[in-house]
C-alpha cells in the first residue's frame, strides 16, 4: 500500500509541476506582449498637396512668388528644387519673415524634405 501512495505522491507532484510550468510560459507569453514598441513614424501621412503647399501658398508666395524674392515657391518643381534650403530656414524660423509657422507646419515641411521631397 505503502508503494501505491509513493507513486501517487510522485504523479500529483508531476502533474502540479508541468501546470505551474505551462502557466509561467503564459505569463512570460503575455509580458512579450505588453513590451511590444509600436513605432510610428510621424511623416507617414505628411504630402506635398495635402500639407506643405497650403503652407507655403499661405506664407511664402507672397515674397517668394513670380518675380518676387528668390527662390520662387510657385510650383512643386521650384519649390523640390530649393526643398533643402525651404527645410533650413523654416526649421531655424528665419522664415517666413514677418510672420510664423506654428510647430505642425514646421515639422510637415521637414518630414517632407527628409522623406524626399515627392510629388504626393
Amino acid at each position: 500500500m505503502k508503494n501505491h501512495f509513493k507513486i501517487r505522491k510522485e504523479f500529483l507532484i508531476i502533474l502540479l509541476s508541468v501546470f505551474f510550468a505551462s502557466c509561467l510560459t503564459n505569463v512570460e507569453e503575455e509580458d512579450l506582449v505588453d513590451d511590444e514598441v509600436v513605432v510610428v513614424d510621424p511623416c507617414e501621412d505628411i504630402t506635398f498637396a495635402k500639407n506643405v503647399k497650403p503652407v507655403i501658398d499661405a506664407n511664402c508666395i507672397q515674397c517668394h512668388g513670380s518675380g518676387g524674392t528668390s527662390p520662387n515657391l510657385t510650383s512643386y518643381s521650384l519649390i523640390s528644387a530649393s526643398a533643402n534650403s525651404v527645410k533650413s530656414e523654416v526649421a531655424s524660423r528665419r522664415m517666413p519673415q514677418g510672420g510664423s509657422l506654428t510647430q505642425a507646419e514646421i515639422d510637415a515641411i521637414v518630414c517632407w524634405v527628409e522623406s524626399g521631397a515627392l510629388d504626393n
